[in-house]
C-alpha cells in the first residue's frame, strides 16, 4: 500500500500543481488585463484633460480677438468723433470771426459733440485704464473747449480777441490730448508707434 499511496499521492500533486499554475497564469492574465485597461482608461482622462485645455485655450483666444475687435472698432470710432469734434469746434471759431450765420456750424458742432458724447460713452465701458485716462484727459480738454465756445458764441463781438486765440488755443491746448488718446489706443492695440 506504500507504493499505491505514493503514486497517489504524485498523482494529487501533480494535478493539483497542473491545475494551480493553471489558476496562477490565469490570474495574471487577469492582473494584467486591469492593469491594460486601467493604463488605457488614464489614457483617455489624460487625453480629455488635454482636449479640454485645448477648448479653453481657443475659447480664451476667440474671447481676446474679440475684445480686441470690439475695442479696435471702439478706438476707430472714438478718434474719427473726437477729431471732426475738434474740426467742428474750428470751423464754428471762424464762422463767428468772419461774422456768418453762424447757426449753420453751430447745428453741425452739435451734432459732432452728440457723436463725440456718445462714442466716449461706449468706450468706457470696454478700454482699458490707460486708455480710459487718456479718452478722459482728451474730453475735459475738449468740453473745456467747447464751453469756452459757446460763451464767446454768445457775443462775438466782445469777446473777439478771446475768438481770435480760440482756433490757435484748440490745435496748442486740446488736440495734444486728442493725438494722446490715440497714442495710447494704439498702444493697446499693439500698433507699434514708432515713427
Amino acid at each position: 500500500m506504500g507504493a499505491s499511496w505514493t503514486a497517489l499521492l504524485i498523482a494529487v500533486v501533480g494535478v493539483a500543481g497542473t491545475l494551480g499554475a493553471a489558476l496562477l497564469t490565469q490570474n495574471r492574465a487577469d492582473r494584467t488585463k486591469r492593469m491594460e485597461l486601467q493604463a488605457a482608461a488614464e489614457q483617455r482622462r489624460e487625453e480629455r484633460g488635454h482636449a479640454e485645455e485645448l477648448r479653453r485655450a481657443e475659447l480664451e483666444r476667440q474671447r481676446e480677438s474679440e475684445s480686441l475687435e470690439r475695442r479696435r472698432a471702439c478706438y476707430i470710432t472714438l478718434n474719427t468723433a473726437a477729431r471732426q469734434y475738434v474740426t467742428a469746434m474750428t470751423n464754428h471759431v471762424h464762422a463767428l470771426r468772419r461774422g456768418e450765420d453762424a447757426a449753420a456750424s453751430l447745428e453741425h458742432l452739435e451734432e459732432r459733440r452728440a457723436a463725440y458724447r456718445d462714442t466716449y460713452a461706449e468706450a468706457q465701458m470696454i478700454v482699458p485704464n490707460p486708455v480710459a485716462r487718456a479718452s478722459g484727459d482728451a474730453k475735459d480738454h475738449l468740453n473745456d473747449a467747447y464751453g469756452k465756445l459757446r460763451r464767446y458764441a454768445a457775443d462775438p463781438s466782445g469777446y473777439a480777441d478771446e475768438l481770435s486765440a480760440m482756433g490757435r488755443e484748440l490745435h496748442e491746448d486740446v488736440w495734444p490730448y486728442v493725438v494722446a488718446m490715440k497714442v495710447a489706443m494704439r498702444i493697446d492695440l499693439g500698433v507699434d508707434d514708432d515713427d
